[in-house]
């Protein structure tokens, strides 16, 4: 299998690291929805990353979906199988996963669209979604363990890295210290090491 996408997207390096977790092999292939527009639409003409291409040539998308079809190959998830440990695991990946898309929201304003034609309120209200994204995964930050990595402590520390790659400016670590210090643990894991940031 190989798993398509730059190592910068948080929804692609998710992947990765859970898979590597479940001993999934699979082969990564850094192409970017970019700079590599034209061979990605190749693959899948959607152009969405991460693309898990199989061995039979057909291909998935959505980190979500793949991450499941991943725990279907490893016979064991990543999610805890109890309903109220599931729904705990899961109030920590909805945020993660929220402060995603809106970080890339503000960076796609930022860096595709020229600055005369960016709309402020829409940015302002987009920072306003992201922050409180992050206050409601700090709150369950809590009650990570680095012994046993999961699905929510993996994509909480890959959120946080992502939003400081690209918003340091705006988001402070002393207003998430939970998430940061997490943070600084998981990515020194070498399971974090191996897909590190590009």
């Amino acid at each position: 299998m190989q798993l398509i996408g730059m190592l910068d997207s948080p929804f692609v390096r998710r992947v990765a690291i859970s898979f590597d977790l479940q001993a999934i092999p699979f082969e990564h292939k850094a192409l970017s929805v970019f700079r590599n527009f034209d061979e990605f639409s190749k693959i899948n003409p959607t152009v969405k990353a991460p693309t898990l291409v199989l061995d039979d040539g057909s291909f998935l998308i959505d980190s979500t979906l793949i991450l499941e079809y991943g725990d279907a190959l490893a016979g064991r998830s990543l999610l805890p199988a109890a309903p109220a440990a599931r729904a705990k695991a899961l109030r920590a990946i909805g945020p993660a996963l929220a402060a995603c898309e809106k970080t890339a929201q503000i960076v796609y304003e930022h860096s595709l669209r020229p600055q005369e034609k960016q709309h402020q309120p829409w940015l302002d209200r987009v920072q306003q979604q992201l922050l409180a994204a992050l206050r409601l995964l700090e709150a369950e930050t809590g009650a990570f363990d680095i012994a046993a990595l999961d699905q929510a402590s993996v994509t909480a520390a890959v959120t946080w890295s992502f939003v400081q790659l690209n918003l340091a400016r705006i988001v402070s670590p002393d207003d998430f210290p939970r998430l940061a210090a997490w943070t600084a643990l998981a990515e020194a894991l070498p399971v974090f090491l191996r897909y590190p940031l590009d």
